[in-house]
C-alpha cells in the first residue's frame, strides 16, 4: 500500500499515513512521556524512568512490523515532483515527491537504530544508577537521539534529513557531558564543535545544490542537476560534496574522525556504544540516500571519491588502534573508538561500490548486512567492557585472566572479538566482511578490494591480542577477590540482558547467515 493522496492539489492539507511514520513517533512521545513523568515521580522510583524508555523503543520496533512484506508506504506527498532512482532498494517512482517513504531500506535503518537504542537502554540502566546520572534527562536525550535516528533513513528531501540528523545530533552533545567530570565537559566540547561545523558546511552545500537544482526532493534534484544549465554545473559539484560532509561527519570517516577517540572515552559507557552503532548507522544511511538518488548524476565522482575515503578511513583506523598502549587508563575504549573507525571504512565500500554497479544492481543491501552485523557485535563488546569496568577498570589490561574470574563474560567477549575480525568461530563477522569485498570485486574496484584485505590482516592484531589477554594467567589475589565477593561477580540484570541478547544474536546469525541478507535484502548473491 501506498499513501500519497493530497486532499486538495491546491491545499496543503493532505492524508497522513499514521503506520508509515509510526516507529520514529512512537519513539518522540516516549521522549516526551519520559520527560513529563520524571516531573512527578518521587526520586526513589526514578528507575521506572528507564523501563519505561525500553518499552517505549520496544514499541517502536514492533511498529516496524505492519510495514515488513508490503509496498513501499509514503507520505508528506506533493504533486508534479518527478522521481529518479535506479536503486531498486530506496525509492521508486511510487514516492516522488514524498518527504517519508517507508521502503525496505528505511525499514532496515529504523530496525538497526531504534534495536541499538533499545540495547543502549539496557546497557544504561546500570550506568544511569551506578554514575548518578539525572534519569529524566538521561532518557529523554537518548530517546529524541533515537527518534532522529530512526527518521533519517525514511526522509526523502533534504531539508527532512537536516532536521532528522539535527535531532539525532543535538541530544547526543547533550548525553555526553551528563558525565559530571571534566572528560565529559571535553569530550561535548569537542563534539558539538565539530559537528556544529560540519553542519554548517552541509547547509551551505544544500543551498548550492537547491539554486542549481529547483528542489529539494531527492529525485527532483537528481533531475535537475542532470539538466542543469552548464554555468550551474560547478555551483551543483561544490555543494554536492559539501552536502556530504555533514554524513561523512556522522559516520566518522577520516577526516571527520578527530571527535571520537575523545568523545566515546568521555561519553558514559552506554552512549559511546549507542554513538558508535546508532549515530554511524543515522549518517551512513544519510550518506547512502544523498548519494544514490540525489547526486545519482554524479555517480562516478562521488563513487571515486567514496571508494578513496573508504580506503583511507579503514587504514587509519586501523593504524590508530595499533598504537594504542594497552596499558593505560580508558585504552579499552579507546581502542574500541578506532576499531569503530576502521569498520567505518569498510561500511563505505559498499557506498562506493553503488556508484559503479550498473543499472538495477544492489550494492546497498551489503552495506545494510554489515551495518546489521557491526551493530550487534560491537554493542555487545561495550556490554563486556561496562560488566568488566564494574569491578576493575576499563583499560584492555583489566581483561586479563577475565576467564578466570568469569569465563561466560570472557567466553562472550571472545567471540565479539573475532566476529569484529572476521575470524571463526565469528562466522558473522567474516559473512559481513565477504559480503562487502565482493561488492567492491563486482564494481571493478579491485585496488579497494585489497586495500581492505590488508586492512584485515592489520586489524587481526589488536583483536587477537585483546583476545589473548582474556585467557592470560591472572593475577591470584584479583581471582581470589572476585571469588570471595560473590555478589560483586554477579552481573545486573540489565547487563545480563544486554550479554544475552547480542551474544545469542551474534551467534544465531553465526550458524545461520542467511538471515542476515533476508532482513537487509536477497539480492547479493
Amino acid at each position: 500500500m501506498t499513501s500519497l493522496a493530497v486532499a486538495n492539489p491546491g491545499s496543503l492539507i493532505q492524508s497522513v499515513d499514521w503506520v508509515a511514520i509510526a516507529p520514529p513517533l512512537i519513539a518522540a512521545v516516549a521522549a516526551l512521556a519520559v520527560l513529563v513523568t520524571d516531573l512527578f515521580l518521587p526520586e526513589r522510583h526514578k528507575k521506572w524512568l528507564g523501563r519505561l524508555a525500553a518499552a517505549g523503543l520496544a514499541l517502536a520496533l514492533i511498529a516496524l512490523l505492519p510495514l515488513t512484506g508490503g509496498s513501499p508506504r509514503a507520505t508528506f506527498c506533493v504533486r508534479n515532483v518527478a522521481a529518479a532512482t535506479d536503486t531498486p532498494s530506496i525509492g521508486g517512482p511510487a514516492a516522488a515527491g514524498c518527504s517519508y517513504v517507508a521502503d525496505h531500506f528505511a525499514l532496515v535503518f529504523q530496525l538497526l537504530a531504534l534495536g541499538g537504542a533499545l540495547i543502549a537502554a539496557l546497557l544504561s540502566m546500570h550506568t544511569v544508577e551506578k554514575e548518578r546520572l539525572p534519569g529524566g534527562e538521561y532518557w529523554f536525550l537518548l530517546l529524541s537521539s533515537a527518534t532522529g535516528a530512526a527518521l533519517l533513513p525514511a526522509s526523502r528531501d533534504l531539508a527532512t534529513m537536516v532536521i532528522a540528523l539535527e535531532v539525532a545530533s543535538l541530544p547526543a552533545f547533550a548525553l555526553v557531558a551528563l558525565r559530571r567530570d571534566g572528560r565529559g565537559a571535553e569530550a561535548a566540547l569537542k563534539f558539538f564543535v565539530s559537528s556544529v561545523t560540519a553542519t554548517a558546511v552541509m547547509l551551505l552545500g544544500i543551498g548550492f545544490v537547491y539554486a542549481a537544482s529547483g528542489s529539494l526532493h531527492l529525485g527532483a534534484v537528481a533531475q535537475g542537476l542532470e539538466h542543469a544549465p552548464g554555468q550551474l554545473k560547478p555551483l551543483a559539484e561544490a555543494g554536492a560534496v559539501l552536502t556530504l560532509v555533514g554524513f561523512a561527519f556522522k559516520v566518522a570517516a577520516v577526516p571527520f574522525h578527530f571527535w571520537v577517540p575523545d568523545t566515546y572515552t568521555g561519553a558514559p559507557l552506554p552512549v559511546a556504544g549507542y554513538l558508535s552503532v546508532v549515530g554511524k548507522a543515522a549518517g551512513l544511511s544519510g550518506l547512502a540516500l544523498a548519494t544514490t538518488v540525489a547526486f545519482r548524476p554524479y555517480a562516478h565522482t562521488w563513487g571515486l571519491a567514496l571508494a578513496v575515503l573508504a580506503a583511507v578511513t579503514m587504514t587509519v583506523g586501523n593504524v590508530g588502534a595499533l598504537r594504542q598502549r594497552f596499558d593505560t587508563r580508558y585504552s579499552a575504549v579507546r581502542l574500541l573508538a578506532w576499531s569503530s573507525v576502521g569498520q567505518a571504512g569498510y561500511l563505505l565500500v559498499p557506498l562506493a561500490a553503488a556508484g559503479y554497479a550498473p543499472t538495477g544492481a544492489d550494492p546497498l543491501g551489503a552495506t545494510a548486512a554489515y551495518a546489521l552485523i557491526y551493530g550487534v557485535v560491537n554493542l555487545g563488546a561495550f556490554g563486556v567492557v561496562a560488566a568488566v569496568g564494574r569491578r576493575a577498570g576499563t583499560s584492555v589490561d583489566d581483561f586479563r585472566g577475565l576467564f578466570a574470574r568469569n569465563r561466560w563474560t570472557a567466553l562472550a567477549m571472545a567471540f565479539f572479538l573475532l566476529c569484529l575480525a572476521g575470524l571463526p568461530p565469528g562466522v558473522i563477522g567474516l559473512f559481513g566482511k565477504v559480503v562487502v569485498f565482493r561488492a567492491a570485486v563486482d564494481a571493478g574496484l579491485g585496488w579497494l578490494a585489497v586495500v581492505m584485505a590488508v586492512n584485515v590482516v592489520v586489524a587481526l592484531y589488536y583483536y587477537l591480542l585483546w583476545t589473548a589477554r582474556l585467557f592470560a594467567p591472572a593475577d591470584p589475589a584479583a581471582v581470589a577477590a572476585a571469588g570471595a565477593d560473590g555478589a560483586g561477580a554477579r552481573l545486573p540484570v540489565s547487563l545480563t540482558a544486554t550479554l544475552g541478547l547480542t551474544a545469542s544474536a551474534a551467534v544465531v546469525l553465526s550458524v545461520a547467515p542467511q538471515l542476515v541478507l533476508q532482513v537487509a535484502g536477497g539480492s547479493l548473491f
